[in-house]
């Protein structure tokens, strides 16, 4: 065994020792399955030699009534403790997979935004559901009958010596070759094993891509491309798993049944050649006999659950490879400091994704409490890069970001964050129902905070309208309702939270033209009173800031006011006369939020 598989086997180990009394009694009944299975061919024995033929033997100790009673007793407890031990194995499994879905749930929520950016969801899902049960199959399934094979092979071995161990010796040259043909079988199958478990995971995220992007798909009619993709790596699936089978069919039945075959010839060579000379009575020759195919058995057994056992220890693998991830968010300070007014200031920042090219150069401003401040720019400009760091989403690599005229990192990740209130382009909602989605950042809200909230953003008359009201279902992202109706609740969960700082990231984009007046009004009393910071996708959104950062290539090209960049003849105009920023006088100015708010 590899030392990787070494290792993953005994971090498994160590989650059945969570739970070792169950799985001691599991083994137990395990091994009395053994027993009785070993003692049926005894018994069988004593049949042919008393009942059958009495003159290999003495008087019998029991009547043929009697002897049916113990012989058919012993099949009733063989099949009880089977099922016993099946049981309690199965309750160990599941109780083991329950325990590692929640460690590698628990360290997702951990892991910081670097890895989502990098890693597919289809490929997360199918370790979370699809490896964790393979892992589930190995307790359940592979593991008991790896245990029950090894305890009935010992047993059967250890009876075999005491009946008779010049014959026994006869059989042993057998087990040095089943044993290589179960090496050769793990390393031609193991690489098969592997790729086949990654093609699945390729099916998986195919899939998700597919599902979740199905508007694109359809509307710009791509459906026979993805169709051809998901073929392609279908078929490559196919052909690793048909592999698969082809070694399984070569060395599961056929190899060990030919290995029985000749065993059996062996044992009958020996007693033809020593009948007369050994003294072997015939119920001796029939429990032999049992005993060999009980002692292959185990081995055939072994051989057919190793694709099995491969199969879970590489999903295994895959699942430790995913909770041991520790690119977690960056890390703060564990203090008890509390942010107080949102002052926020950027000091010559530069940041990179790959530690090679950077996105962010020297970035500085500042925006105080109550001050809004907005970033334009083209596509891949640094906009959302800077909402990243600062909601430590990445880490900066040189320069300083302070809050309070702290350094962001003294704050702790808690305090952090029910600071700063997130608006994204694309809200997102949960399944659930509104007044839960509205809940989302503080479980201890009352229902009448969670009306009011919905009223300040002027959201509650929908909500009301809704069958249900506040406990109306909402469908996973919220499909059943507009953007401009998700936005809206996003906006009503984060004021609920009552967040010093307002980051809004692209939020009235993609909203019509009636729906952002309703949305530009809530925007105008969230922002009383709060630090905001806006990435701007509509002039409506940002004219009446206080500062406008024009970013180009990670730099700020130019700040200022809307009147004062129009003024500057510079990016800011061409991107405003151009119509790359959709022109809007906002309904609601800002500025009318601030002096009121000054009043």
């Amino acid at each position: 065994m590899k030392t990787s598989e070494a290792h993953v086997m005994k971090r498994l180990l160590t989650y059945m020792w969570r739970y070792k009394w169950l799985t001691g009694l599991a083994l137990a009944f395990t091994f009395l399955t053994s027993l009785l299975l070993t003692a049926i061919p005894l018994a069988a024995r004593w049949y042919i030699d008393h009942l059958v033929d009495p003159t290999e033997a003495g008087s019998p100790v029991l009547t043929a009534f009697q002897f049916l009673i113990l012989y058919y007793g012993l099949f009733i407890g063989r099949v009880l403790a089977t099922y016993l031990s099946q049981l309690t194995f199965a309750r160990v499994s599941n109780s083991i997979v329950r325990d590692i879905r929640l460690d590698i749930f628990q360290n997702l929520q951990r892991l910081g935004m670097s890895f989502y950016d990098q890693t597919a969801a289809g490929s997360i899902v199918s370790r979370v559901t699809n490896d964790t049960q393979a892992v589930a199959d190995m307790f359940s399934t592979v593991f008991s009958s790896l245990v029950s094979s090894f305890l009935l092979f010992l047993v059967t071995l250890i009876t075999m010596f005491s009946l008779d161990w010049h014959l026994t010796i006869w059989i042993l040259p057998f087990l040095p070759i089943i044993w290589f043909s179960i090496r050769l079988y793990r390393k031609l199958s193991n690489r098969l094993v592997k790729m086949t478990r990654q093609k699945l995971s390729d099916i998986n995220v195919k899939l998700s891509e597919s599902i979740e992007g199905m508007r694109i798909v359809q509307a710009f009619r791509q459906e026979k491309r993805l169709t051809d993709e998901f073929e392609q790596i279908n078929g490559e699936h196919l052909d690793y798993a048909n592999r698969s089978v082809d070694v399984n069919s070569l060395f599961l039945r056929p190899a060990m049944t030919l290995l029985q075959v000749l065993a059996y010839a062996v044992i009958l060579t020996f007693f033809g050649l020593n009948w007369q000379s050994s003294g072997f009575t015939a119920g001796l020759i029939y429990a032999f006999i049992q005993y060999v195919s009980q002692l292959f058995q185990p081995l055939i057994d072994v051989t057919q659950n190793f694709a099995t056992l491969q199969t879970s220890t590489i999903s295994a693998g895959r699942v430790f490879e995913m909770m041991d991830r520790d690119d977690y968010e960056p890390k703060q300070a564990g203090s008890l400091k509390e942010i107080e007014r949102g002052d926020i200031r950027f000091e010559h920042v530069n940041f990179s994704y790959d530690g090679k090219r950077d996105v962010l150069k020297d970035i500085s401003f500042e925006v105080k409490n109550g001050q809004t401040i907005a970033f334009v720019g083209h596509t891949g400009s640094g906009k959302s890069s800077i909402i990243n760091l600062f909601m430590r989403f990445y880490e900066f690599d040189r320069g300083q970001i302070l809050i309070d005229g702290q350094d962001i990192k003294d704050y702790s990740q808690e305090a952090l964050r029910k600071s700063i209130g997130l608006v994204l382009q694309e809200p997102f909602l949960y399944h659930g129902t509104i007044a839960s989605n509205i809940r989302m950042y503080h479980e201890e809200l009352t229902d009448e905070e969670i009306q009011q909230a919905a009223a300040f953003v002027d959201v509650a008359d929908f909500i009301e309208s809704l069958p249900g009201g506040y406990d109306h279902p909402v469908t996973e992202r919220g499909s059943t309702l507009s953007t401009g109706q998700r936005q809206l609740l996003a906006f009503a969960r984060t004021i609920a939270a009552q967040p010093k700082i307002l980051i809004l990231d692209e939020a009235t984009a993609n909203i019509d033209q009636e729906t952002e007046e309703m949305i530009q009004n809530s925007l105008k009393k969230m922002r009383q009173g709060r630090t905001t910071i806006a990435i701007a996708h509509r002039l409506s959104t940002i004219q009446d800031a206080d500062c406008i950062y024009v970013l180009d290539k990670g730099k700020i090209i130019e700040s200022g006011n809307h009147d004062q960049l129009i003024a500057l003849g510079g990016t800011y105009k061409k991107m405003y006369e151009a119509d790359e920023i959709s022109v809007v006088e906002p309904t609601q100015p800002l500025r009318l939020a601030r002096q009121s708010k000054n009043n």
